[in-house]
């Protein structure tokens, strides 16, 4: 069984998105969803629940993870977040590829929809991922994990500000084998347009700089924010 969580705040204009791009998929396992959402403001709450998901009190992204993650009854988890969209055939040949590399946790190359520079930034990402994963593993957005290793590890570090997810495979490496999959996920250009590319590529940077050097940021040196875009960005 497939247990995807989903952490959300006020993603009344994403979510739906996501789960029917979900819905959609020609995957014949048995799978849960679980929204763990953060006290939204919107209707979030409410469209998980149409969708037939599993809602519960959420918190920040990593303690949202680990709520979910929590009730999670599947062996996989799949942890993404609210904003993406899950391209046609994408569980069923996530799985496979996962099972036939025998991987513990994995996460996925990042398209963004429309942007010309965001792709080509993209792009760097996602060759310097693939280079760098058996040396450094790195993950945003989607982690494909066993709920074996993801007890073992303790989940997601609550304590860390931003960059949880990277430290987060980092620690799965050690117990199991992790590997950069060939299916990607469609991202959400929407932190870009709202806080600046230049600002936000700028800041990324910064944030690998500084987890190289010092390790995982604790601190709330970057101002990293979440659920702060207009009810208007689609």
């Amino acid at each position: 069984m497939l247990s995807i969580v989903i952490p959300t705040l006020n993603e009344e204009n994403y979510l739906p998105l996501l789960l029917k791009s979900i819905k959609q998929q020609d995957f014949n396992e048995e799978y849960e969803i679980i929204v763990a959402d953060n006290c939204s403001r919107d209707t979030t709450a409410k469209i998980a629940k149409e969708y037939g998901c599993k809602v519960v009190l959420g918190g920040l992204p990593p303690e949202g993870r680990n709520e979910g993650a929590r009730i999670a009854k599947g062996e996989l988890i799949l942890f993404l977040d609210a904003d993406v969209i899950l391209p046609p055939h994408f569980l069923e040949k996530v799985l496979e590829e996962f099972k036939i590399r025998k991987l513990g946790a994995a996460s996925f190359p990042l398209h963004p929809k429309k942007n010309k520079l965001d792709k080509i930034i993209f792009r760097v990402y996602n060759l310097y991922t693939r280079l760098v994963q058996n040396l450094w593993p790195i993950a945003a957005q989607a982690i494909l994990v066993r709920r074996e290793i993801h007890q073992i590890i303790g989940g997601f570090d609550e304590k860390i500000k931003i960059g949880e997810d990277h430290d987060y495979v980092i620690r799965a490496a050690k117990f199991d084998k992790f590997g950069f999959l060939s299916q990607f996920v469609l991202s959400s250009s929407r932190r870009f347009e709202r806080d600046g590319r230049v600002r936000t590529y700028l800041k990324y940077f910064l944030i690998g700089v500084y987890m190289l050097i010092s390790g995982p940021v604790e601190s709330d040196i970057f101002k990293y924010r979440f659920g702060h875009y207009k009810k208007s960005s689609k």
